[in-house]
């Protein structure tokens, strides 16, 4: 009986080390993804899946006008994206798991 369930602990193992190489390359890949968030249709951010900033397009009539609300939309914009990101991570996450979220650290 013992030999059984170290065989089944071993299994059980494997299957531990394929989730976690698994969730290793879906987070390289959604790194490597492309997320943006906009705010008032003025300001548009592209922030990669590890939160980097790609790029920020500003609407030339806002760039005229108040600068305070032009920094303002860009920090929404940026905090959208990021969140975009943060989902799709938690998402594929999910979807790898089971939904047992990260298996007690493992992932």
């Amino acid at each position: 009986m013992f030999k059984g369930g170290m065989g089944n602990m071993g299994n059980l193992m494997k299957m531990a080390k394929q989730l976690q190489k698994e969730a290793e390359n879906l987070k390289k890949e959604i790194e490597e993804m492309e997320f943006t968030g906009s705010a008032g249709g003025a300001v548009e951010v592209v922030v990669k899946g590890d939160g980097k900033l790609v790029s920020v397009k500003i609407s030339p009539e806002v760039a005229k006008d108040d600068v305070e609300m032009l920094e303002d939309m860009i920090v929404v914009a940026a905090n959208q994206a990021i969140d975009k990101a943060n989902k799709k991570m938690e998402e594929e996450m999910k979807k790898i798991t089971g939904g047992l979220g990260n298996l007690g650290g493992l992932f």
